[in-house]
């Protein structure tokens, strides 16, 4: 049973990295999970409490999908690229700092793996219209795919397997994002900072001020919006009530775990509410989400917490928790920096998904102190979102984003990815698990001691 267990999570690990002719990463981690249950590691109560656990988070990642794919459907999007292109007025170092600006705010507004999905595409249809050469579109792609991945850190809603941690830690979204949101917003300016000073003689001083016409060459996962408007006019005032109608199910969510509320009921609502606006509108129903929903998020979330479940059946947490007890045991700026470190060697090792769930399952068997309990956590999701990002398998976000690139016909490898993570990763990690112990401690020491 150890065995088969351990050589489950090994080769489930291995065939997701290398993705054998592009197959989906749910395949493997299914035929892992499979294999673990067999082995009898995990049993089927394990199942239903595992179904338990994973339920609301998929369900509210899977709602942010959805909205995303109706915003795409009005042409949300490519708005947003235009006027992207607009605001820069031909300064490459402008545009720099609009596209850090976009992709942080889409992580924000639905997660980091629909902002890779959605944005990295029409920014390489942006990038190659401007006519600028491959070195050059690496900064604003690379730059744009690191921040829109660390960018589900402040808000644990902007990530999946951060729900899913915060389900077993017990913790709201309301009280993760009051402790994170701040130090983790300022280790992202710091990470965009370095980014700019490591690309800042790449960097195009003029671009075009205006890009027409479309690459064919261009990828995109969705098809192009089929919505018309009288005039720019009318169609810059839709989009902003759309964005307006977004950013109120976004802030409804906070609202709903402050008062108890289910996140995964309000998130619902509101994609229920912009497909009804998109059946208004364009008159397509909403049948066509059955087939455009990448579903598969969930079958790989679930499969990679029943494998991650029977490591914890067999013993990995209680030898993690002997490993890990000195971290936590010593002062709490210890406990988040050490714990934050070891998840970003973790995460870039075994992927981010397996090492925060591991890490969180570890943590709430050691009996810890509330305070310790809950910077170690955020700790653990530092480690997994920022941390993760120094290899380019660290996250499944960034192994898509490597894949959408080239299909863009931009070329960047693993050496020139790792030359700039080694610079600007570990700093930048290093200063956030620094100012988290800094701020929670000041905002919520008195509070959570006991």
């Amino acid at each position: 049973m150890v065995w088969l267990t351990i050589g489950s999570f090994l080769l489930t690990l291995g065939f997701i990295l290398w993705r054998p002719r592009g197959i989906n990463e749910a395949i493997p981690a299914t035929i892992g999970a499979i294999v673990v249950i067999l082995s009898g590691s995990v049993t089927l109560s394990d199942l239903g409490l595992i179904a338990e656990t994973i339920s609301g988070a998929a369900i509210t990642i899977m709602a942010t999908i959805v909205m995303a794919i109706v915003l795409e459907s009005f042409g949300f999007f490519n708005w947003m690229a235009e006027k992207l292109a607009e605001k820069a007025k031909g300064s490459g170092i402008r545009l720099f700092w609009y596209v850090n600006l976009l992709c942080f705010l889409m992580t924000l507004f639905f997660n980091n793996d629909g902002s890779i999905l959605i944005t990295t595409p029409i920014l390489v249809m942006l990038l190659n219209n401007m006519g600028l050469k491959n070195h050059q579109k690496i900064p604003y792609l690379l730059s744009g795919a690191l921040i829109a991945t660390a960018s589900s850190a402040p808000i644990g809603v902007s990530n999946i397997v951060n729900l899913i941690a915060l389900k077993i830690v017990h913790m709201s979204l309301y009280l993760h994002t009051a402790m994170m949101f701040v130090p983790a917003t300022l280790g992202l300016l710091l990470l965009t900072w370095l980014l700019f000073l490591r690309f800042k003689k790449v960097l195009p001083k003029t671009i075009p001020t205006k890009v027409t016409g479309r690459s064919h060459s261009s990828y995109h996962p969705l098809k192009p919006s089929s919505l018309r408007h009288a005039s720019e006019k009318d169609r810059s005032r839709f989009m902003r009530n759309v964005l307006l109608f977004v950013f109120a199910v976004r802030v409804s969510l906070f609202v709903a775990s402050f008062l108890s509320i289910p996140v995964s009921l309000m998130a619902v609502f509101g994609s229920l509410v912009l497909l009804g606006w998109r059946w208004a509108y364009l008159k397509i129903p909403p049948t066509d989400m059955v087939k455009k929903t990448p579903w598969y998020i969930i079958i790989f979330a679930f499969s990679m917490y029943v494998i991650i479940y029977g490591l914890n059946n067999i013993g990995l947490t209680d030898w993690l928790i002997q490993f890990m007890r000195p971290m936590v045991s010593g002062s709490l700026l210890n406990a988040s920096v050490l714990m934050g470190v070891l998840l970003s060697v973790l995460s870039n090792i075994f992927n981010n998904h397996p090492a925060l769930m591991v890490g969180t399952l570890t943590l709430t068997n050691m009996d810890l102190p509330l305070l310790s309990l809950k910077i170690s956590y955020l700790a653990n999701v530092i480690g997994s979102d920022m941390g993760a990002l120094l290899l380019p398998m660290g996250t499944l976000a960034t192994l898509m984003w490597m894949h959408i690139v080239r299909k863009g016909k931009v070329m960047i490898s693993w050496w020139q990815y790792m030359k700039i993570t080694f610079v600007v990763i570990p700093p930048a990690t290093l200063f956030t698990l620094v100012i988290l112990y800094y701020w929670v401690s000041w905002l919520f020491g008195g509070t959570l001691q006991n």
